[in-house]
Order: structure tokens, then sequence, then C-alpha cells
């Protein structure tokens, strides 16, 4: 037999299923859909205040009344979902993170506002003392540690707040032992009982975090969170914390960072049946701005394929600053 003959006795040809554009999206296995991204916003005081993120290009800190305009926006790209952070000034922040339950305070009140201007979006907010702490810790700081039962009592509160000012999603981000239990008995006697947790289960003490805490200016003033959050070496510890927040009430359990842990994402799916959420994090984002502004890369086509790297992995939710971009890249291709 010639060499052409054996050629053509190839009895598995997997580049059948490749050879066009239409044969591709029939076969294909994970999609990116726009009812799969929340928009992170960061809000600031003041009125008509965009603010650049310097080490996010591309991202600004909102005024509310700007901050507005942007989720009409994000609800017409048919994004279902925004999640708010503050930025606090400096003389409101305090070692108990007391501005984290003023009523008339910054993020209490751009729920208000947002949930009567647009309703149609699920709100989703942070629960952490690290915005609001003069420590910059997600805890409360005595003498270098970060006291885990004295902080469940404030965090619990928090989320009855927002509950209460009209967030649908409430989202611990501390990893505090016990939060979640902590906050669905509090909603729950509260009168909440409509209100999700999403709890940021498996958070890991990951360098990726940079240019958010630039954002919000909550960098630790002293030590790291590596006594609360996760070690990036490990992943069968996050089966322990996915069991306890599923028996402590969770509706929805997180990964964060994202791309450097996809294969926590799968163990994550793999072990629950509750919904499962990603972070693309600041740095993620960053990363791949300021490879596309040197030329490195292709911005769009590298945020895509990331995102699409989360659903393979097994991710029902992306939280990502390229959610607004992704949308109209998704909507391009329809």
């Amino acid at each position: 037999m010639t060499e052409a003959g054996r050629i053509r006795n190839i009895p598995h040809r997997p580049r059948r299923n490749r050879s066009s554009r239409a044969m591709r999206s029939f076969v294909a296995e994970a999609r990116v859909g726009v009812d799969d991204l929340i928009q992170p916003f960061f809000v600031i005081d003041g009125e008509n205040q965009r603010v650049p993120v310097t080490s996010m290009p591309g991202v600004n800190r909102l005024s509310v009344d700007l901050l507005v305009e942007e989720c009409r926006r994000t609800a017409d790209l048919g994004i279902g979902s925004v999640a708010l952070f503050p930025v606090i000034a400096d003389s409101l922040k305090t070692p108990h993170g007391e501005e984290a339950l003023n009523p008339d305070g910054l993020l209490l009140r751009t729920i208000r506002i947002l949930k009567a201007e647009v309703p149609e979006l699920l709100l989703f907010t942070d629960v952490a003392l690290d915005p609001y702490s003069s420590d910059g810790h997600d805890g409360i700081v005595e003498d270098g540690r970060i006291l885990n039962d004295e902080t469940l009592e404030v965090l619990a509160r928090m989320a009855v707040v927002q509950a209460e000012a009209g967030a649908d999603i409430v989202a611990p981000s501390d990893m505090m032992d016990g939060r979640v239990g902590a906050i669905r008995t509090a909603l729950d006697d509260a009168g909440c009982l409509e209100t999700a947790i999403c709890s940021y289960c498996v958070k890991y003490a990951s360098a990726f975090y940079g240019p958010f805490r630039d954002a919000l200016d909550s960098a630790p003033r002293a030590g790291d969170k590596k006594t609360y959050q996760m070690d990036p070496r490990n992943a069968r510890e996050a089966l322990r914390e996915i069991r306890l927040d599923e028996t402590e009430g969770a509706d929805w359990l997180m990964v964060k960072p994202g791309l450097p842990y996809l294969d926590v994402v799968r163990l994550m799916r793999e072990s629950t049946t509750l919904p499962v959420a990603v972070y693309h994090v600041s740095g993620e984002y960053a990363m791949l701005k300021a490879a596309a502004q040197n030329g490195w890369l292709d911005y769009e086509k590298c945020l895509v394929e990331s995102l699409t790297g989360f659903k393979r992995a097994g991710a029902d939710v992306i939280l990502t600053y390229g959610a607004m971009d992704a949308a109209r890249l998704l909507a391009a291709a329809d």
C-alpha cells in the first residue's frame, strides 16, 4: 500500500468536528452566556465623579449618579447582576468598621438608589470589614490577631442592613469561621428570608488582589491575611470549607481567584450541587489589559478564552471586570 493509501485509511479524524465555525459551535462543550456574568463596580461619594483605577485600565470609581447610568447600560447588555464595592474615606474608617452599619452610609444609600432606578438588576454586596477598617483587615484586629467570633457579630449585622436596603445576594468574603451560619441566622431572624448568601467559600491569600486593594485603598496596614484566607498550596482543604458552608446555609459557593485555581473550581463543581461562582479578580484582568496595551496579546480574544476556561472547569457564575466587554463580544458573535 502506498503512503497516500495508508493516510486515506486513518479511521478517526477529530478535525472533522473542527472543520467550520458551524461545526465547532455544534460540538462545543462549554459556552459562556451573558446571563453567566456579574459586573463589579466601585462606588465613591460625590456627584459626577469618574475616577480611573490606574492599575485596572478601563475601570473607574463612580459616584452614585454615574453608577446608575452604567448599571442601566449593564442591564441593557443582558447582564443580570452587579457587585458593589464601596470606596470609604479614611476619616470614616475605624477598628470596628462602624461605618458599615450607617444607614446613610455610601453602600446602603447606593443599594436603595439602584433598587429604585434599575430594579431588574440583582444586587450582589460584599460582607467584610476591610473597606471600613482602619486596620485594612476583614475582621476585627486586637494585638495583631484577627478576632473571629467578635467579627461574626459585625458581619451578621452588616448582612442584615444590606438586605434591608435591598441587596439580593450578600457575599461574605472575610473567611471567618462560622460566618455563613451567623449571617443566615441573622437574616432569617430579621425576616430577610429571600436574601441569598454567596459565600466566598474558597478564597485564597493571593497576590492577584493588588489592583482591587488599590481601588478601595483597603490593603492591610500591618501583617497579611494568611491566618484566615486559604493557603494557595492547598486544594483538599477546600472540601472542608465547601461542606461547612453548605451546612451553614450558603446558596452559592465561590472560588477566588479564578485562573490559577481552575482545579479548585472543578473540585468544587464535583463536590456540590449548589451554584458555583468564580471571581476573575483584579490582577487577572489587569494582566490582560497591560499585555494588550503593549501589543503582546488580543484582550478581547483572551478575555473570552479566560471566561470559557471558567465554564469548562464547571463555574455557573463569573464575576469579571470584563463582563460588559464580554457581553458586547458575545452579542456580536451571535
